[in-house]
């Protein structure tokens, strides 16, 4: 059987294989980090080139705009141009305009760097998950892709750590100029063992139509949502972008099921059941999962009294078990099939957020009330999100794996915007509710008390102090504060328990253990040149290299000389 239906170049050395997952580490890496990097940076990068409020959002968020609605036009030139040659172009384009971020000598310049920044990611990203496909084969593929996604984890944890200390060492500068030799070392690897693929298609062509359309769809809906806690629903600032968004992002799905001739998204992969399955379960997990951490060290910062450290440190746990076990858990995945990982996983997350629940408050201990929850969570999140990914891929076709990564891309970065959008709603609401009720009415009639509330029904989840009010009363808005600030907390909590764990019971009801099917024809030996459960995995054929028994070798050779498969 041919190494293209396989998946996996059976050519490769073990060696070989592990340096193309190293680059692939190292190009989404820096990524994962940038996401996360530049927050700690801000107060210095506003220092420095001014700016003010709006500076300091839109230079994060100028990036993350670029980098989610363009994952799927990556993924799709991914496809056209070949997974290699558009993961070099994206790790170069990266290093280049890290470079720009360093050197920008004003705010404005920065924030375009920025957006450029996460155009270059929106390649690579893709090609790196298309290109662990394109190398390993399905039996290695869960392993592969659990320490890509695992070392993506800590990427996005080491970046306020990483960052904090070049800010506070050094300059913010450094923690973009820091990407540089990263980059360098990634490009080596890349033209050094990255497989040169297929070679591009000559009737291929860029959806131009499809890709802006999806583009500004996604950008639309992503500013809307990043807007939103600023501005409130009925801002114009929220509305137009978003309703603009899905208009046009609608459009891009009728251009591509029914208009265009060559179209850069296959909707028929979503007719593909483990597939469609496979990103709604990703959007659940991730939802539940941007939910938890955006809460979590909001709330422990505000209202537990945690510092920006220990609240920024508290989910390194986290990440140090996807580091451990991701890997393990994609290699049981492959072996017995992801199902149970996906469903269980969930479940057991939930159950980490349940925790996490019932146990923390104003007064909570990080060792006794936060590292349990997180732990159980943890183990949850490492049960799955290898196999999830694994799965999503597996359903695709090899030359459509990078759509198909940059769809489950796209979907896993948005349903955490869309979560904290539509649930920080809820939650403000609660917080607000909760905080009118506990001060009661006789309190908010003194103008000190309403004026300090109205403030902080603007940012909730936080204490309340008011000036000039006797201590009694003073005390009293605390203490109503504190006590709506942890309702409103649990039920952001419980919101993402709940998806959490309707993703789990997604994968136990949706997802198959889809065994691989053998062509006859490629099989002229029969049962004697293999083991018959190798069939469900590998060609009982295709023995490589590998010494053959002797009683095989004469069948297969009878095989070959009477013509049997051909």
């Amino acid at each position: 059987m041919e190494a293209a239906a396989r998946g996996g170049d059976p050519a490769l050395s073990e060696s070989t294989k592990r340096l193309v997952l190293v680059a692939a580490i190292l190009g989404t890496t820096v990524v994962t980090v940038d996401s996360t990097v530049a927050n700690v940076a801000l107060p210095a990068i506003a220092e420095d080139l001014g700016g003010g409020l709006a500076g300091q959002q839109w230079t994060a968020n100028a990036y993350l705009v670029t980098l989610s609605s363009l994952l799927l036009i990556g993924g799709s030139l991914g496809d056209i141009f070949g997974e290699r040659r558009v993961f070099a172009l994206g790790v170069s384009a990266f290093g280049v305009t890290s470079l720009l971020c360093a050197l920008a000598p004003t705010i404005e310049v920065l924030v375009a760097a920025r957006a450029l920044q996460g155009m270059a990611g929106a390649l690579l990203t893709p090609a790196a998950l298309a290109v662990i496909v394109s190398t390993f084969p399905p039996d290695e593929r869960g392993k592969a892709v659990g320490a890509w996604t695992a070392w993506g984890g800590i990427g996005t944890v080491l970046g306020p750590v990483v960052g904090g200390q070049l800010v506070d060492s050094a300059s913010w500068r450094w923690i973009f100029a820091i990407n540089v030799p990263i980059v360098l070392g990634t490009l080596v690897l890349i033209l050094r063992v990255v497989p040169a693929g297929r070679e591009r298609d000559p009737n291929a062509r860029v959806d131009i139509v499809g890709a802006l359309l999806c583009a500004l769809g996604l950008a639309g809906i992503t500013f809307g949502l990043i807007e939103q806690p600023l501005h409130g629903w009925a801002s114009v600032t929220v509305a137009l972008p978003l309703v603009l968004g899905v208009v046009m992002f609608v459009g891009f799905l009728f251009w591509e099921g029914r208009w265009a001739k060559r179209p850069m998204l296959p909707l028929d992969l979503f007719k593909r059941r483990n597939f469609a399955a496979g990103n709604l379960e990703t959007f659940l997990m991730y939802g539940g999962l941007g939910l938890l951490f955006f809460f979590l060290v909001l709330f422990l910062q505000q209202v537990a009294g945690f510092s920006a450290l220990e609240a920024g440190s508290s989910s390194i746990p986290v990440t140090l078990l996807m580091f451990a076990l991701s890997t393990r858990f994609g290699a049981l995945a492959d072996r017995h099939g992801p199902r149970f990982f996906m469903g269980v996983g969930p479940l057991v997350a939930a159950v980490g957020i349940v925790l996490l629940l019932m146990r923390v408050d104003a007064d909570a201990s990080y060792v006794s009330d936060v590292l349990p929850g997180l732990l159980v969570f943890g183990l949850g999140l490492s049960m799955t999100v290898a196999p999830l990914t694994m799965t999503v891929l597996a359903d695709a076709d090899e030359h459509n794996a990078g759509i198909a990564s940059g769809v489950n891309n796209a979907i896993a970065r948005v349903a955490g915007l869309v979560a904290i959008a539509a649930v920080g709603a809820v939650v403000a609401a609660s917080f607000a509710s909760k905080l009118e009720d506990e001060v009661g009415a006789a309190a908010l009639r003194r103008p000190e008390v309403a004026k300090a509330v109205q403030e902080a029904e603007r940012q909730p989840l936080s204490t309340v102090s008011v000036q000039g009010v006797p201590d009694d009363v003073q005390a009293s808005v605390s203490e109503s504060a504190e006590d709506a600030s942890v309702a409103a907390f649990h039920v952001g909590l419980g919101i993402a328990a709940a998806l959490v764990a309707l993703g789990g019971l997604l994968g136990l009801l949706a997802i198959t253990n889809v065994r691989r099917k053998v062509a006859a024809a490629d099989c002229p030996g029969g049962q004697l040149v293999g083991h018959p459960e190798d069939a469900t995995r590998q060609s009982p054929c295709d023995w490589g290299d590998q010494a053959r028994p002797i009683g095989v070798a004469l069948a297969a050779e009878a095989a070959e000389s009477s013509g049997a498969g051909r």
